[in-house]
């Protein structure tokens, strides 16, 4: 008898469009084709990132099994590159402006191919645990570190935000996002805003509460405390007196370059599109941008690769200082 054979993984590809109804916008999933949903438009974007969030909680698959679809339907979804390679992660790539949502497993040569594309954190994904009302006890931190989940939240943000978005609201919807409790709000300091120099600092001393749309954001895990640390973390990035000087666009390439740098060695490397897509600019304005960095002593040397397009760096400091 011939020994059977392991069945190959069902594609981990789902898709929704939302598509005009004349009360609003109606919700359509292939993988769903008897729930039709409609939404208003105000919530269209949250609702089609909930929606494909719930598939991929519902459908685990181990790592071993997981392949990357974009080779599988012949790499169509981005321009040529050097061939696939690195670990299978989740893509959420945004497509017609909004109007339809991908989201696959797909490499990381793949991934950082695709325009208007960002890797999902396993963190958005992972289901919160149940709180426990038993006594209060010393905890400790759990999943990845201040570093890794700035650098998760910068590429959720890039796929999630509309174009356009200024470099300040860039970095007050990170802060949110990280510091974002269980019915979605964020309590925003006066310090905090007056730390950030963004010309939005509230008359009244006990700053700004925001209300967060997306509810994908509730999934993060694990716990808050965790997730203020990062938020801590990416403030202190963000608010150094040199990058301070310069302007909101300079205080976000801050932020991307210190998350993006391996802290040992002080050196980063990444594609220069692919910050100038999480920083909303041209690659040339970037190239202006990182000059300052430069003649303000917070990057010590930067330089693009000609062939591949690789942003090579090396910052001048890689702990970020405390505020001032």
């Amino acid at each position: 008898m011939r020994p059977r054979t392991a069945c190959p993984a069902a594609p981990r590809v789902w898709t929704v469009e939302l598509r005009t109804h004349h009360n609003g916008l109606v919700l359509v999933c292939p993988h769903c084709p008897h729930n039709t949903t409609q939404i208003p438009a105000a919530s269209a974007r949250s609702a089609a990132l909930t929606h494909l969030a719930g598939h991929a909680r519902t459908n685990p698959c181990p790592s071993h099994l997981r392949t990357c679809q974009c080779r599988e339907r012949g790499c169509h979804w981005h321009p040529r590159h050097h061939g696939c390679t690195g670990p299978i992660r989740l893509l959420l790539t945004r497509e017609h402006g909004g109007r339809a949502w991908r989201l696959t497993d797909t490499c990381s040569a793949c991934a950082a191919a695709t325009a208007q594309a960002a890797i999902v954190p396993d963190t958005i994904l992972t289901p919160t645990p149940p709180q426990l009302t038993t006594a209060r006890r010393h905890r400790q931190r759990k999943g990845p570190g201040e570093q890794i989940r700035v650098r998760e939240m910068l590429s959720y943000l890039t796929a999630t935000l509309p174009k356009g978005t200024s470099p300040a609201a860039r970095l007050l919807a990170l802060q949110c996002a990280l510091r974002m409790n269980s019915h979605m709000q964020a309590r925003l300091p006066t310090g905090l805003l007056r730390s950030l120099r963004l010309s939005t600092t509230p008359d009244n001393t006990a700053g700004i509460t925001a209300e967060l749309l997306d509810p994908t954001l509730l999934g993060q895990a694990p716990a808050r405390p965790d997730r203020m640390h990062a938020a801590h973390w990416a403030l202190l990035a963000s608010s150094a007196s040199e990058a301070r000087t310069l302007g909101p666009q300079a205080q976000l390439a801050s932020v991307y370059l210190a998350a993006h740098t391996d802290p040992r060695t002080g050196n980063g490397l990444e594609e220069l599109d692919q910050m100038a897509r999480s920083c909303d600019t041209w690659p040339t304005e970037l190239a202006r941008t990182l000059d300052q960095l430069t003649a303000t002593a917070l990057l010590k040397t930067w330089q693009v690769s000609p062939y591949s397009g690789d942003l090579h760096w090396t910052l001048a400091r890689t702990v970020p200082p405390r505020i001032r």
